[in-house]
């Protein structure tokens, strides 16, 4: 059964109602990279420089390789150094906040000791600091200083991190609309929060504030067995996933509003951006035959597939604590917040697992 939350209209329009602050930079504070060496990135780096009219002095280009996997000194030699060289020479180390990647770059380093993998883009949110002298350590993940920093507004010196998020999509199309579906965004339609039933994990807990924190009419909040589905006019989705035993399907059967964005506790749902065959649907971790890309997990492209314009994952495992927290995003988004800052403002960590997919000049008007 879903339950439409009742909540104090009161607290909500509190919560939703941010000081006067400038909540988010705009076209001009957009580097976008893209890979020399891979078609589809220069494709989609073609179209988003066009999309917001970036200036050449807006692109960095690198060389890198298209696997999905890099080694530490590749990632070093290939990515982060270049990318460092082009925002120096540009002059752009301070002014940019936001670093648009493209799909064809890796998305992972990989992990040559224990806990020191992680996403390429959660590494290069990480990049402002290292530029400025600060050593990152490599094992395990730093504190994310934008995390739930909820009156703040996002600027160079003060949030000393890059925010990034990359265009990515089973297709060229799948990525292109995403980023297409932006514009025009209404800030309209419900978030769906689908908790997994008879679980006390502290996930839940993150949900059931989210509904709290949103107004009542905007929520959908599921708190039997049942999953939601088909549910229409979704501006907002948060669950377990293939986490769920209750979920079946790689299918939510959401009706998508422009805009839209999602994330999910799955720890391995960003492992590929390859789209997987059509039979594939979730599987067992018992059974290695029900695996795509060694997971039987689900995939956040398959919510671009549907139509959603943003969603995070995790390349591996993250650790539940350091999963985007739904009860920082929704609320950020929902109060005007752009779709990089709300998604950076609910995560707990960088130089970690992460990866944000989208526009992050995205918003709802």
């Amino acid at each position: 059964m879903i339950t439409y939350l009742r909540v104090f209209h009161r607290v909500s329009c509190c919560i939703l109602v941010l000081s006067a602050l400038a909540l988010a930079g705009d076209a001009t504070n957009v580097t976008l990279v893209i890979n020399e060496k891979s078609a589809l990135s220069r494709r989609l780096g073609a179209f988003y420089a066009s999309w917001h009219g970036l200036s050449p002095k807006q692109v960095c280009r690198i060389s890198t390789i298209e696997d999905e996997t890099i080694p530490r000194a590749g990632y070093e030699q290939q990515i982060s150094a270049p990318i460092s060289d082009c925002l120096r020479r540009s002059g752009r180390t301070e002014s940019t906040f936001y670093l648009v990647l493209t799909q064809g770059i890796p998305i992972r380093v990989r992990a040559e000791a224990k806990n020191d993998g992680a996403s390429v883009d959660s590494e290069l949110a990480a990049l402002y600091l290292e530029m400025h002298g600060v050593k990152i350590r490599r094992e395990g993940w730093i504190d994310n200083p934008f995390y739930r920093r909820r009156d703040q507004a996002f600027s160079h010196p003060g949030v000393p991190i890059y925010l990034v998020t990359r265009l990515a999509g089973y297709s060229f199309e799948d990525a292109r609309k995403a980023v297409e579906h932006c514009r025009g965004a209404r800030n309209i339609g419900r978030v769906v929060l689908d908790l997994k039933a008879d679980n006390d994990e502290e996930g839940n807990s993150w949900l059931r504030n989210a509904a709290i924190l949103l107004p009542e009419p905007r929520v959908v909040f599921e708190m039997t067995p049942a999953v939601v589905v088909a549910e229409k006019q979704v501006i907002g989705y948060a669950s377990w996933g293939s986490n769920d035993s209750a979920r079946k399907s790689r299918k939510s059967g959401m009706e998508w509003l422009p805009g839209a964005i999602a994330t999910e506790f799955v720890s391995t749902n960003a492992r590929t951006l390859k789209m997987p065959p059509f039979s594939w649907t979730l599987g067992d971790w018992k059974n290695p035959l029900t695996h795509f890309a060694r997971s039987p997990q689900s995939m956040i492209l398959d919510y671009v597939w549907e139509g959603v314009s943003g969603i995070s994952g995790n390349v591996d495992e993250p650790y539940l604590s350091q999963t985007v927290r739904p009860d920082q995003l929704f609320p950020a988004y929902l109060s005007g917040r752009n779709l990089a800052e709300s998604f950076y403002l609910a995560l707990p960590s960088l130089s970690w697992q992460s990866l944000i997919i989208g526009d992050p000049l995205c918003k709802l008007e």
